[in-house]
Parts: C-alpha cells; structure tokens; sequence
C-alpha cells in the first residue's frame, strides 16, 4: 500500500495548507469518502535555516536524510520535503533516499514548460533565490529565472523570516511584494512568477491585482505528489 512521507514543520503555516490541499486534492480524483494515508514528520525549522545560513550542506544533507529515513521506517512509500529552501541539497538527497522524492523544483519547471513561459521572476528565501538551484532546472528548458534586485531580495527575506514563516501576513506586506513583481514584469518581461517559499502562497496566492501568472509552488507539488500517489 502507497503511503506518502512528508518532512513538514520549514515552516509550520505552509506544512498546515500542504496537508488541507493534499486531502482535497486526494478526495477530488477520488470521490469515494475516502482520506488519503499521510504521514508527516515536523522538524526543526531553526535547526534546518542555521545550517543553510551556515552554507553547511553536509550537515544540512545529514540532517534531512535522517529524518527522510525516519519516514520510511514509518512505512513511507514515497517522499517530499514541503519547503523550497531545503532543495538546495535535493539532489543529494534523492541519491541517498530510502524512497523516491517528489522534486517541488522539477514539478514548477514541468508547469512553467506547459505554460509556454521563456522567462519567470523568482520569490523566496534569500537562500532560494541566490543558491541557483531553481535556475539550474530551469535552463534544461531554456527558461530563463530573474530574481529580484539586491534590496528587494532582503526586503522579501526579511519579511518571509519575520512575518510569514510566523504565520504573520499583513496587506501591507503582500502590496509590497506585489510592487515587486510588477517591476520584474515591467523590467525584465517575466511571463510568470515562481512562489518559490510554501508561504508566499498564503500571502499572494488570491491576489488579483497582481496581473502575473502564479507558478504556486505548494499547490504544484501536492497535485504532482496526489498523482503519483494514484498513479
């Protein structure tokens, strides 16, 4: 029997909207009345961002494949890590996994692929948008990732680490970040943007205003890993 694994807690709010999403996504392919089996293993998230501050990627690696390994001594069949950031190590992970994973980088490329688009704006964590490994799967497909300029990369992480990993999300945060990306539209003609931060989705995700296409990250693995699951 498939049992999806996945390491949630980096951060807490998005771990929340992964698990409702997945559930109804399940239960929409499905309708029979029944709940799909998950099993989530919450993990440090102060642990996980000072070894990503400390650009220790051993012990980053070490750490998440540790409690990868917990998920399939749990009789986790498949898995996914329910944040962006820790993907910086993906590669080394699913090398080294008990269990396939669920690549939330490669599913966005896949859906920026069907979309068309040539060139997406990126939101994250500082680390998300400055370690490369989002453009780096991108380029396989000739899609250029901008991110942001300097100031509007802190502006951005500092709002995510102080407000929305907090659960914290203010309209005058989310006008901020809007502003943002109608500057990576006007300046660089991105034809999408990538919410690459689970939490970016629960600030942005119903913005009208915004006038950009949404590559939302959450919401394009938990499709991609119900598919899977059903496969």
């Amino acid at each position: 029997m498939k049992l999806l694994g996945m390491i949630g807690g980096t951060g807490p709010e998005s771990t929340i909207d992964y698990y409702r999403l997945f559930v109804a996504a399940y239960r929409e392919r499905k309708p029979d009345g029944s709940y799909p089996p998950l099993i989530i293993n919450s993990i440090d998230l102060t642990r996980m961002l000072n070894l990503v501050s400390a650009n220790d990627l051993t012990a980053l690696t070490e750490y998440l494949l540790q409690e990868i390994r917990r998920l399939a001594q749990a009789g986790a069949t498949m898995g996914l890590l329910a944040s962006n950031t820790p993907h910086i190590v993906f590669d080394e992970l699913q090398t080294a996994s008990p269990i396939p994973l669920i690549s939330i980088v490669e599913t966005t490329c896949q859906a920026a692929v069907a979309q068309k688009c040539k060139r997406v704006g990126l939101f994250g964590t500082r680390f998300t948008m400055q370690a490369g490994f989002y453009q780096k799967v991108f380029e396989r497909e000739k899609i250029d990732v901008v991110i942001p300029e300097v100031a509007d990369q802190e502006y951005i992480h500092t709002s995510y680490m102080t407000e929305l990993v907090k659960g914290i999300f203010q309209p005058e945060t989310r006008e901020g970040f809007v502003k943002i990306a109608q500057r990576l539209r006007e300046q660089h003609g991105i034809e999408g943007l990538i919410l690459g931060g689970t939490e970016l989705p629960l600030l942005l995700r119903d913005v009208s205003a915004m006038d950009i296409p949404l590559l939302d990250t959450t919401r394009l693995h938990v499709e991609r890993a119900v598919s899977e699951f059903l496969a």
